[in-house]
């Protein structure tokens, strides 16, 4: 028999998996039956991983409904994408990156431009920053930042689509990787920040409109 938090991860995997290709909606009821015969598991494992999710604001426990992903509202964006900014530099900061480190980088930005589909696009974006972040020997604040990006994930549903937003990150990407080549990691931390508030000003303009 499969150990409890092993049950529960198989339910937050589907659920972020579900999350990022944009079929679990926002204001959706998650219906706990149907997710325990769609993934084999029972209702009790299910009912612990949507807890921890609650924890990271991704849903929320409303009476007489159960489990709805959480509403999206402008004030929670500008919050969460500058925190995620803080958070990345402070880890960007504390970081070192060897020849490996940058091929990866670039690898995984030319996976970026050749990505064909918003949900790979999507991927690719977030594994970037995954990326840039990884050497942090702060296990707490990758940890929080994992948590955060979940939620992001909801702003940033359907960008894909939009050619002239992935100019911009393509380009300050590319100025994030030549900054670490060239040992100057204060440069490389203002255009990742920069790079936080583009995508912050993209989301606010497109729930202005919706």
């Amino acid at each position: 028999m499969l150990q409890p938090q092993i049950l529960r991860n198989r339910v937050k995997s589907h659920l972020l998996l579900q999350i990022q290709k944009g079929e679990l909606q926002v204001g959706k009821t998650i219906n706990l039956a149907s997710l325990s015969r769609k993934i084999g598991v029972s209702v009790t494992p299910i009912r612990e991983a949507l807890s921890q999710l609650e924890q990271s604001r991704i849903i929320s426990a409303i009476p007489n409904r159960g489990f709805v992903v959480t509403q999206l509202s402008r004030k929670e964006a500008k919050n969460l994408y500058e925190t995620i900014a803080q958070l990345e530099i402070m880890a960007l900061e504390s970081s070192n990156f060897s020849e490996d480190d940058i091929s990866l980088l670039r690898k995984r930005q030319l996976d970026l431009q050749q990505a064909h589909t918003p949900f790979g696009r999507l991927q690719a974006r977030l594994q970037f920053h995954d990326l840039l972040v990884r050497n942090c020997q702060n296990a707490v604040l990758l940890q929080i930042l994992e948590e955060l990006k979940t939620r992001l994930l909801f702003y940033e549903q359907g960008f894909g689509n939009d050619s002239t937003f992935y100019e911009n990150v393509d380009n300050q990407n590319e100025a994030v990787i030549q900054a670490i080549e060239e040992n100057n990691v204060p440069t490389a931390a203002l255009i990742l920040k920069m790079n936080w508030m583009v995508v912050l000003e993209y989301v606010e303009s497109r729930m202005k409109s919706a």
